[in-house]
């Protein structure tokens, strides 16, 4: 199988993961490739509601979505599911759906939930879990790390990133999820100390708001935030360099 399988996962909840994978979507779709996305576990929606996948559809366009589990209530998808009597997800079941979407498509996206290592079962399986069963089935899954902008994200993608290495999985970069109107001094700074924390290149930064955008303007949108690597034409040396901050 030669499809790209790309997990994105989070240094927190709330940093932009859905709008960077409608992003990363939207972006493969403008380059003609035919692209799927997989939410293992979707909480804090009840049934018949929009979850994360239509979300992505939304902003990016039409593709295919897969949605393996729902729990209704906001929490961490083990603890969700055992409040909610509902059976947790095992890691070679989304490992099975992966290799199925990849068999007719170019670049399947798994969005996990909150960060790297939040518990999908009794076992505390997670996302890292889901990406090593893929790894096994032959897919060389990649994961990029949607990362927050400002003061303590240094920190929390570190720890992805060595968590990521002692998992023995491919970090392909980091994405800032919501890049701010008014940029303070530590998410200036953090442009160019990211990669270092990472040990991965930046590719890309989305704009504050990118989520409100419509499907019409959001391709344009993806493309520019986006680094080629990502299908867009983003240049990150440049918008580092155009907010660097003068050595006092």
């Amino acid at each position: 199988m030669s499809a790209e399988v790309l997990f994105v996962t989070g240094t927190g909840t709330e940093v932009g993961k859905t709008v960077a994978t409608a992003a990363v979507a939207a972006a493969a779709l403008a380059g003609g490739r035919r692209v799927a996305v997989l939410k293992p576990g979707q909480t804090g929606v009840a049934p018949g509601e929009a979850g994360d996948a239509e979300e992505v559809v939304r902003l990016a366009g039409p593709l295919t979505t897969r949605e393996l589990a729902r729990y209704p209530e906001p929490l961490a998808p083990d603890t969700a599911a055992r409040r909610s009597g509902l059976p947790t997800l095992d890691p070679a079941r989304v490992a099975e759906a992966v290799a199925e979407l990849a068999e007719q498509h170019d670049l399947v996206l798994v969005e996990g939930a909150g960060g790297l290592l939040v518990r999908y079962d009794e076992q505390g399986r997670t996302l890292a879990d889901m990406a090593r069963a893929c790894a096994g089935l032959g897919l060389a899954p990649e994961v990029l790390v949607v990362a927050a902008a400002g003061l303590g994200t240094l920190n929390t993608t570190a720890l992805t990133a060595e968590a990521l290495r002692a998992r023995g999985l491919s970090l392909l970069g980091v994405l800032v999820g919501s890049w701010p109107r008014e940029a303070d001094l530590a998410a200036r700074c953090n442009l160019a100390d990211l990669p270092v924390a990472a040990g991965a290149p930046l590719l890309g930064v989305l704009p504050a708001g990118a989520g409100r955008t419509d499907t019409a303007g959001f391709g344009p949108l993806a493309l520019a935030a986006l680094s080629p690597r990502l299908g867009g034409h983003w240049d990150a040396e440049a918008f580092t360099a155009a907010h660097r901050v003068p050595h006092p």
